[in-house]
Order: C-alpha cells, then structure tokens, then sequence
C-alpha cells in the first residue's frame, strides 16, 4: 500500500539521508530478465549514486547487458510492538525507517580524475580518521590501481523516499507509541521519538 503521507521530497532532506548512509541493495537484470540484488557500499555526489569493485562478476555483467537498473537505501529505526497503541490487536506492529529507492542507468566512470575524487569520498566516509594518502590520479601510487577499479556512476531519472514515523496516527495512538518508546529506552528509541516530533507537526 502507497501512503502519501510518508513520502519526502524535500531535495536536501533526502540528500541529508544519503550522505549519511554507506550501504545499500543494488537491483539489475540481465538480457534474461533474471533479477539479481547486490549489497554493497555507495557514495551519493553531485545527484547521483557511486559504488566500485571488479570489473569482472556476475553484477558487473548484468549492467553491461542492461544498464537500467535500481538502487535502494534504508535506515530501520525502531520495532514498534502493536501493544504500544493497542493492547490486543496485532496490526498496530509495524517498523519506522528511512528508505530512499532510485530507478536509472548504471554507466562506467572512465576518467581517472572522477574516479580517484568518488574513491576520496569512500574513504572518507568509512575511514574519517584518515591513516591513508590521499587519493590522486597523477600519484604514480594510483595510477595503476584506478586503472583496475570498476568505478559505477548510477544516474537516476526517477527517486522515491518514504520516512514512515506514524504520520498516519491519530494523536492518542502516537502518544502510547511515545510512552512505549520512552518506558523501552532502547538503542535509538530517544532519537525515534524526535523523528516522531519532526514528521508529525501537530506530535507533543
């Protein structure tokens, strides 16, 4: 079921998501149409999506015979029990995330001067401590290696976001999800409830 009400289309809102995130599920099909999902790890530069690896493998194929592809990211928040808003049905149980889906064309990055500034990016990214030379493409150190490394630039055509944080609730169903998160005090319960308060204007 589509809901409106968890769509976001707010540019830098979804921009803030991504860049924020290191892992996603890449989604191809080959001349066969035989699907195939790939966890790995992205970049989001400039609109558009980056991740790297062989040139070689069964994703890497699956793009050269089709390049459409899509690319998912998601971000679960928190379980929420249905004994939160209601104390004997089980439909209230449900889950609160971020997830960001984008349709469009996978194509090989060429220049080594792109390549070597979306590898800065990763490694920036999960290496924020730094311990590494920077990347350069006239470093003779790189040279070779960016030569090697398959760089993937997704374009996409057509985004969707959908934040789900009870946007759908009536205020006395949000305020026992509120309590329940406040009593659990789990890992990103505190964090949930100010989501709850962000996405649900009229939330207290």
């Amino acid at each position: 079921m589509r809901r409106k009400e968890f769509k976001i289309e707010q540019e830098e809102e979804v921009a803030q998501f991504l860049q924020g995130m290191s892992f996603g599920f890449l989604g191809t099909s080959d001349e066969q149409g035989q699907p195939r999902v790939t966890p790995l790890n992205f970049v989001y530069m400039e609109g558009c999506f980056y991740f790297h690896g062989s040139h070689a493998g069964g994703k890497m194929e699956s793009i050269r015979q089709q390049a459409r592809v899509c690319f998912t990211v998601a971000d679960e928040y928190a379980l929420i029990p249905s004994y939160f808003s209601d104390p004997h049905l089980a439909c209230p149980a449900t889950a609160y995330f971020k997830s960001v889906t984008a349709y469009g064309a996978a194509e090989l990055v060429e220049a080594s001067a792109e390549k070597a500034a979306v590898l800065s990016r990763f490694m920036n990214k999960l290496q924020p401590e730094g311990g590494f030379d920077p990347i350069d493409a006239e470093d003779p150190k790189y040279r070779s290696r960016l030569k090697g490394v398959a760089v993937v630039r997704i374009v996409p055509d057509e985004l969707t976001a959908k934040f789900k944080f009870g946007q759908n609730l009536k205020e006395e169903e949000r305020a026992g999800i509120t309590r329940g998160l406040e009593e659990r005090n789990g890992e990103r319960d505190a964090e949930t409830i100010e989501m709850m308060k962000k996405y649900c204007p009229h939330h207290n």
